[in-house]
């Protein structure tokens, strides 16, 4: 309260050294728990004195060989680091990391990080940077180095003229913008020098960096913290992930949607149904897509949490409940398909997707307890069971196609002749009947696939699937998909109805299905266009922002896990610029990364029409 200091000195006794051990240096952290001897043989000794009155020995480990001493040490800031140099001229960077089994009394172990360039004498003095992970190294010669400890890189070498015998004093200033040097003759040196972004090269930004703290290197983004000690760590690597992760997952829902839209409605959908439905397609491409990221962020992500087990059955229900639909429709009598044909067709689509929809959300409980042990994230989480279900999910329908792949191959050209002799009722019966045991076989063929990975110790928990977060790139895949789909419905509507009737009307007469015609004349004819259609939304894709900022989570991580979230090159450039310091560190690299996007872009734009212009010249043959 008086303002007066109390100094309150405390002493304790190390455990002795070996006998003959000759000590170069002796350096305690600000905390006083930790104490490094340095000796003239290399050797360092790390001492834990957390119990101040029971210090113990708790490391012994070699920094450099028994001909090389150690002749400086210092602790880089927040003192995570230590800045080892020998009379060698080796300047390494020592990290003091979590090992359980290094035999340490402590269970933590000095693990040399990083080598630095040699400084070609023996380094007498280090000088550590109070703000940045700098230092300053003074030579035996008088030659100075400033280094960068994060990127392991040498600014810049100063060349001075100095008496061997003389001993120096080193210091690096405060702001990293001088240098001070005095000696035992009384000279003193100073420079001034400007080096405004240490932390940035090509390996910081797409390169893997052993970070303090952690236990390996790593592509690391992470621009800010609570701490003025903080390392910036400023790879582009985990964004560039994030934008190619958001875009395949995006594209596989879209794709297949939009493409077997557009065949269905250009070729086989009634007029006047197509007079509506692709205005409404169009429509939806002017919704805001904030406006979808709200509604991921805030209704969709909270859903899919809680049912995810019939989230994941409705993926396989209502595909099945179309298809089961459609045998039905075929097993018709034809009067009763004409007069339904159109809008009433049209409904009744619309009808089972809700319909098995709701199925999947009545049977996603049991699904759950079937597949899942009853609790689907304890089993993402590896806590319970073993991953032959989702081996058996994801094998199913591969399974399926190589059933119907080798029944086409053996029987298909039989099945088809015998199926035209039958009238149009007992033919989709009879259709309906090999689909039934297609679906058995794939099933027994993915059962044995998935028991076989099984049994050799293959579990795909860790990898495509993992722990579950709410925020995720299901939920991120599925909206951006909603958003990316009237982009490519449209332009392929419009690239399929831009072939010329006379191929259709060809390809007819000659007898032809219409879903022949579709996929083997009408398709290839249009391919450059929709490909084009598909590079288009995927350059909508990569360059989403607020859906992706609302709802995945802004987690800038390497993981398929398509259950984890994920930060983009777009999102991270409007969450982080709004924060950044004009002309800093942060700044100037967001500025790279908008660079990077926009390079991302237009090389896939670029492969892209290339493909299509060998599409077009195959097309112009016809």
């Amino acid at each position: 309260m008086t303002g007066a200091e109390t100094v309150r000195l405390t002493s304790t006794t190390l455990p002795t050294l070996p006998e003959d051990t000759e000590v170069t240096r002796v350096l305690m952290n600000s905390a006083a728990d930790r104490v490094i001897i340095a000796t003239a043989v290399g050797t360092l000794y790390r001492y834990d004195l957390r119990d101040f009155n029971n210090p113990v020995l708790a490391e012994t480990t070699r920094a450099f060989d028994e001909s090389v001493a150690i002749t400086a040490m210092d602790f880089l800031n927040a003192e995570h680091a230590l800045v080892v140099g020998g009379s060698n001229g080796a300047v390494d960077v020592f990290f003091r990391l979590e090992a359980p089994d290094a035999g340490t009394t402590d269970g933590y172990e000095m693990v040399r990080a990083r080598v630095h360039e040699n400084q070609g004498t023996p380094v007498t003095e280090i000088s550590v940077a109070q703000r940045k992970k700098a230092m300053a190294t003074l030579g035996a010669d008088g030659s100075v180095w400033v280094r960068y400890s994060t990127a392991e890189r040498t600014l810049f070498k100063l060349q001075r003229d100095s008496d061997p015998d003389v001993d120096a004093n080193l210091m690096l200033m405060p702001r990293m913008d001088g240098l001070l040097l005095a000696d035992d003759t009384g000279a003193v040196d100073a420079w001034r020098f400007y080096f405004p972004h240490p932390e940035t090269t090509l390996r910081a930004l797409f390169g893997k960096l052993w970070y303090e703290g952690y236990p390996e290197p790593t592509y690391t983004w992470q621009s800010s913290s609570g701490t003025d000690v903080f390392e910036p760590k400023y790879s582009l690597v985990p964004l560039i992930f994030g934008t190619l992760k958001a875009t395949v997952y995006a594209l596989l829902f879209a794709v297949p949607i939009a493409l077997l839209g557009a065949i269905y409605t250009s070729e086989f959908l009634h007029r006047r149904v197509r007079a509506t439905v692709k205005p409404v397609m169009e429509m939806m491409e002017s919704l805001p897509t904030v406006v979808l990221g709200f509604v991921a962020a805030l209704v969709l992500a909270p859903i899919v949490e809680e049912w995810i087990a019939a989230v994941l059955l409705a993926f396989v229900s209502i595909p099945m409940g179309l298809m089961l639909g459609a045998f039905t429709w075929q097993m018709l009598p034809p009067k009763v398909g004409l007069r339904l044909g159109g809008v009433p067709k049209f409904f009744f689509m619309i009808l089972s997707i809700f319909v098995f929809g709701y199925v999947a959300y009545r049977l996603g409980p049991a699904f759950e307890r079937l597949f899942f042990y009853g609790d689907f994230k304890a089993w993402v989480n590896g806590d319970v069971g073993t991953g032959m279900p989702f081996l058996f999910l994801v094998g199913f329908p591969l399974s399926f196609m190589l059933v119907a792949w080798g029944f086409g191959r053996g029987w298909g050209h039989h099945w088809r002749l015998m199926l035209r002799e039958r009238r149009r009722e007992q033919a989709g019966r009879l259709d309906f009947a090999r689909w039934i045991v297609f679906l058995l076989a794939a099933s027994g063929l993915s059962l044995g696939l998935s028991a076989l990975l099984t049994a050799l110790g293959y579990d795909p928990r860790g990898g495509v699937i993992d722990t579950y977060s709410q925020r995720n790139a299901l939920v991120v895949g599925f909206v951006m998909g909603f958003a990316v789909i009237p982009n490519i419905y449209t332009l392929a509507e419009d690239a399929l109805n831009s072939v010329p009737s006379h191929l259709r009307a060809a390809s007819l007469a000659a007898g032809a299905t219409p879903w022949q015609t579709a996929m083997w004349v009408i398709l290839p004819v249009a391919a450059s266009g929709v490909f084009s259609a598909v590079m288009i939304g995927m350059g909508r894709a990569v360059g989403e922002t607020m859906i992706v900022v609302m709802a995945a989570g802004n987690t800038p991580i390497l993981d398929w896990n398509i259950f984890s979230g994920l930060r983009t090159l777009s999102a991270n450039i409007a969450v982080e610029l709004p924060e950044a310091v004009k002309d800093s560190t942060l700044y100037r690299t967001l500025f790279l990364a908008a660079l990077t996007l926009f390079v991302m872009t237009f090389v896939i734009n670029t492969l892209a029409e290339l493909v299509r212009q060998r599409f077009r010249k195959r097309a112009f043959q016809l």
